[in-house]
């Protein structure tokens, strides 16, 4: 077959794929909307008196009516998830109930905080990954025993919890670190280490058994043999292998990380779309909510789309196989 045939052909693919992915955004993004919608709902109190203050501003009965005929929270249920569908698709996220300003507004003041946060856990989660599974995998039974365990162990602690350890052993006893996260490199620390640690442990986990098997491929064998040390064999050639189901991981822990978020900016008292989200539920700011939550959906689909693509240029047996397939 020629190669202008050919060119055709992997054109056709390439956006085929990206078609696909295009219409599973869209679909995650409406699925999110719409559970986050209804989710909202569901939630004990009035939504009309997000537009008077919150549930303690004792609006009068006439009030809350004239809010409700405002902004048609008197029309049924399907009518208001239909016009807020409507709404979304036109790209206007609404105005905070609570804050009386556009939703864009908020998120585009919260937004960055959260992202600085969540991207500098994803990297230190790595490298601590990248260690704890190097160490573990050339220091013999001792240390891959010792080293599955503490994996086990930092996927497993709760974020509440290591924050709470966090702030006590560094802030409280030592006085290295401040417990309040105020938007300067050194407030960041803690924060990141609460999200990335548990990360870390689900990386290293899923790196073991690639860094296991490159150690003993043939590849690795013929570099022992012309004298390449073990630590050397695994940076070399042993990580590519090791990184591929990382990288894969990395979309999910990304939205992990977000998600996470909520709790590590309430903890540390840090600016960002978390602690507006918590905020937004206590008052059933549900225009705030639901651009949080889509904006984060918007985030993980990204980040997906990007590792989906880094792991199958890390692998080229994965691009061999969607090429014939």
């Amino acid at each position: 077959m020629s190669s202008v045939g050919r060119s055709g052909r992997d054109l056709r693919r390439l956006a085929g794929r990206i078609g696909a992915r295009l219409a599973g955004a869209v679909f995650v993004l409406w699925a999110v909307a719409t559970v986050t919608f209804f989710a909202v709902r569901l939630i004990p109190g009035d939504p009309a008196q997000a537009y008077l203050g919150g549930p303690g501003s004792q609006a009068s009965a006439e009030a809350l009516e004239r809010v409700r005929e405002q902004y048609g929270l008197d029309q049924p249920l399907l009518v208001q998830y239909l016009a807020q569908l409507v709404r979304l698709v036109q790209g206007d996220l609404g105005e905070s109930a609570s804050l009386r300003t556009p939703v864009a507004q908020v998120l585009g003041e919260q937004l960055g905080g959260t992202l600085v946060l969540a991207t500098a856990s994803l990297a230190v989660a790595w490298l601590l990954a990248l260690g704890l599974a190097v160490w573990s995998t050339r220091g013999g039974r001792v240390s891959a025993a010792l080293g599955s365990a503490v994996e086990l162990v930092a996927a497993s602690l709760p974020q509440f919890w290591l924050a709470t350890v966090l702030i006590t052993l560094f802030s409280t006893w030592l006085g290295w670190l401040p417990p309040v996260s105020t938007g300067d490199a050194v407030g960041l620390i803690l924060p990141v280490l609460t999200l990335a640690i548990p990360v870390a442990g689900f990386l290293a986990q899923v790196m073991r058994e690639p860094l296991l098997d490159a150690g003993s491929a043939p590849f690795a064998v013929s570099a022992a043999a012309r004298g390449e040390s073990t630590t050397g064999l695994l940076l070399r050639h042993g990580l590519r292998h090791a990184a591929v189901p990382a990288v894969n991981l990395s979309g999910w822990a990304f939205g992990y990380l977000i998600s996470g978020a909520v709790v590590v900016e309430t903890i540390f008292a840090r600016p960002g779309l978390g602690r507006t989200l918590l905020q937004a539920v206590t008052v059933r700011d549900v225009p705030v909510v639901t651009g949080v939550v889509l904006s984060s959906a918007v985030a993980y689909v990204v980040v997906m789309f990007l590792a989906d693509l880094a792991a199958e240029l890390l692998d080229p047996r994965d691009r061999i196989r969607r090429s014939g397939s």
